[in-house]
Formats: structure tokens, sequence, C-alpha cells
């Protein structure tokens, strides 16, 4: 299902409603964001700081340092964004410093560009580069016609599956369809086992349904944003879960790639994980799982995308750097180059690959942990040219999040409905976005 507004023209004005928004939320030194004129290129070597989770970054650092002499970047671990990260740089950028470059989740760009820590990379010449990513990728780090960050990886959705039990075992084909979720749900059931089994609280499956049913719950208008939550897509989606959580065929006490649910699947008694592409390299933790799992599409709607979006985070450079230039030529490098892909797996274990036209060396190769399956190149390169590129994200997406987990939990438990869940989240975050200063409507 397209949406009804291309994402070029819904999203005209975006750009004035991200700087109204900096003008409320911005910390007291925002940096170069939007006043200042562009810095030029240095004349003589430059060092960049990068601050990440990422684990060996270092050493990616190190392949790049090593092609050249005149950018030196350093790389410095911290914890993950919501574990102190964010807070972490936020203050640091509050302070006029802060590294040149910090990871950033997509669906947070917006709300570090609300508060002014990114620099607008369109200044910088990145419209001009933005068709050497993966469109699915690139889309979630542009807000009207601005890019405020590079994405590093990110996560379509597809169905990692214990092929023998499923398939072998019980005479089932893994879902291509939505419908026929239900029905091969609703047989694993009788069977004494559980398709998948999902962790009520955790808002990011919600999101990815609903973004690859076609909806866009949030678009930038004018000089504010409308909250779409209700419309078809949505409530398609919502119906659907609603519909799954009343037959009680689906676990829901514990999700995917936690302590009872890698016991559970090495026991053959839940089958499969739908979750971003990322999944493989946890899938493959599965006890006595080699050989035995494979890897299959998304369900979908008819007429919906491919894949949803479930993961994935970004380079920023920060609205302090003296050194955008230089940061975006590394980053660059980084995200599109093979040599910078290549070592991001090797050492990183990134999720999908940011770039257009190279999912990297190894993921060309066929699994003997999934049966032998060539799955990158099969299923997940389809997943991710099939996303819903007119989606973006809440210039507060993180409480956006756990205000749909909550609602989640409370429908698993019976207490209320996924259409609740929706209408009860948008109400909700329409408030908090008018409290963050923002014009925000509901749609009509």
């Amino acid at each position: 299902m397209k949406s009804p507004v291309s994402r070029r023209s819904a999203l005209v004005g975006g750009g004035a409603a991200l700087a109204a928004g900096l003008a409320a939320c911005a910390p007291p030194n925002p940096g170069n964001v939007n006043a200042e004129a562009a810095i030029p290129p240095s004349e003589g070597p430059v060092t960049l700081s990068y601050w990440a989770w990422l684990k060996d970054l270092d050493k990616v650092a190190a392949v790049f340092n090593e092609s050249q002499d005149r950018i030196t970047v350093e790389t410095t671990w911290i914890p993950g964004g919501n574990s102190g990260g964010y807070a972490k740089i936020l203050s640091a950028v509050a302070a006029g410093g802060g590294p040149d470059i910090a990871q950033v989740e997509l669906r947070q760009v917006p709300e570090f560009a609300l508060a002014g820590a990114l620099t607008d990379l369109t200044r910088y010449g990145f419209a001009d580069i933005a068709d050497t990513f993966d469109p699915g990728a690139v889309a979630q780090a542009q807000v009207g016609d601005s890019y405020w960050a590079v994405p590093q990886d990110t996560g379509p959705v597809a169905t990692f599956y214990n092929r023998e039990v499923l398939e072998e075992e019980l005479g089932l084909e893994p879902p291509a369809t939505w419908d026929a979720f239900r029905e091969v749900a609703g047989a694993v059931s009788e069977a004494g086992k559980n398709l998948i089994s999902l962790d009520p609280s955790d808002g990011s499956h919600p999101i990815a349904w609903a973004m690859q049913s076609g909806a866009v719950w949030f678009r930038p208008e004018g000089d504010g944003w409308i909250v779409d939550m209700l419309g078809e897509p949505s409530m398609r989606m919502a119906e659907f879960w609603d519909g799954i959580l009343a037959d009680g065929i689906i676990g829901t006490g514990y999700g995917s790639y936690t302590t009872p649910w890698y016991a559970a699947a090495g026991e053959g008694n839940v089958l499969a994980s739908i979750s971003g592409s990322w999944s493989d390299a946890l899938t493959e933790s599965v006890p006595g799982g080699s050989g035995k799992w494979g890897v299959a599409p998304m369900p979908r709607w008819e007429d919906g995308y491919a894949s949803g979006g479930h993961g994935g985070s970004s380079a920023a450079v920060l609205s302090t750097s003296k050194h955008p230039i230089e940061a975006l030529e590394f980053l660059t490098w980084m995200c599109t180059d093979p040599a910078g892909i290549d070592a991001m797996i090797e050492y990183s274990g990134i999720g999908w690959s940011p770039a257009k036209d190279y999912i990297g060396e190894v993921r060309q190769q066929p699994s003997e942990f999934f049966s032998g399956q060539n799955y990158n190149e099969e299923i997940i390169v389809p997943m991710a040219e099939g996303q819903n590129l007119d989606w973006t994200w809440a210039p507060m997406m993180q409480r956006a999040q756990a205000i749909i987990g909550d609602g989640f939990t409370q429908a698993v438990a019976g207490g209320s409905t996924m259409v609740a869940m929706l209408e009860n989240s948008q109400q909700e975050i329409v408030k908090i976005m008018r409290d963050m200063g923002l014009d925000a409507e509901e749609a009509r």
C-alpha cells in the first residue's frame, strides 16, 4: 500500500518544522546547526573523534587511517544510547564540546536534530551522494529536504525459522502472508508449540508491523507535525493482532533471543523469530541449531510493503564538530566503500549494510547454519528493497515507543486492545509533542 502522499511532497516544509523545534528545544550551545556558515575543509591534517557503542570500532577506523594520511579517526566506546550514551552525548554538546561523530539510532535522529545536536549534512553536499546509500536506510536519516545523519546499518525484517521442525516434522511452510501466519501459528499451537514468542513490552514490533502495512505515523507538514496512527494500514494491523492475541496462538511470555527463548528454541518448542536482519547472528546461538534453520520473507499484506524496519543506527556529525567535511568524508567511506562495509561486518557485527549496491563479501556466501541457504542475497536483499520509504520517525521516538509498548502489554494481558492502544497512543503522543513546543495535530 502506497501512502497517498509521496515522501517528497508530504515532507515539504519538514525543515521548517525542525527549525521551529530547534528554537524551542536546542541546548545552550547548539553549535553550527543552522545559524553559522558552512565550515570549510581544513588546510592540514585532521583528527576526528568518534563515540559509539559498536564493538571494536577502533579496528574499523584503523583500516581507514591506514588508507591515507590526511584524516585520523580516534574512537571512544560509550554505553548504548538509552544506557547512558545519549545523555553523555547531549551533555557534551550542551557544553559546547563532544566528539565530531556519534552513534545515534535511526529512530532517534529527529529527536537529536530537534535538540540542536546534529549538523545538517545537506549543507555539506550529502544530497549529492545520497543515492549511493540503500534507499530504505537513507530515508530514515532524512526529514524534509535535510539529511541529519549517515545511515550506518539497518534492520529489514525477515523470518528466521526452525526448518527441520516446521517443514519436516509438522509439514508446514513459513507463512508468506499474514493470513497464512494465522493459519500456521494455529497449527503450530495445536501441536503444542509456538511459532513465535513476543515480549509484550517491546513497542518496536507494532511499529515494524505498521511500517510494513503502509502507515506513515508522523508527517512533518508546514511548521508542524501530523500524527496519523489510526489510518487504514494501522487499523488492519491492529485488528489482525487483536485476533491473534484473542486466539492465544503465539507465545507472549518472553521475547526472541532471551534466555527462555533460547531454551525453547533449542528444544524445538518455539520455531521462529520475525525480526531484523541482525537476528541471523543471534539465531546462530540456538543450541544444536546448525543446519536446521532457514530464513524466509516477512509475512506481508497483499498491498503492503515487503518488510518493516526493526533497528538500525546512524553515524551523526555533531553540531559542535569543527571538521564536518572531513567527518562526512570518513563516514562516506565507512558506510559505502566495500572496505568500510567489510570492516564493520567483520569487527563490529553491524546489521544490514547501508550501501546501495554492496552487502558485504561474507554475506554473499551460503550459510552452513541456515541449511546452506544464501539467505542474504535471496531473502534479505528483497526485504531491504521493499521498505516503506514514506516513513519518518517522530521527534520523540523513545517516549513514543515506550507508550506503544505499554499499550501492547495491556492488550496482551486482555485489559485493552491493539486498536485502543493506537487510539490512546496517538492522543498521548500529540500531547507530548505539544508540550515540547511543537505544533502537532491528529490526522483528520
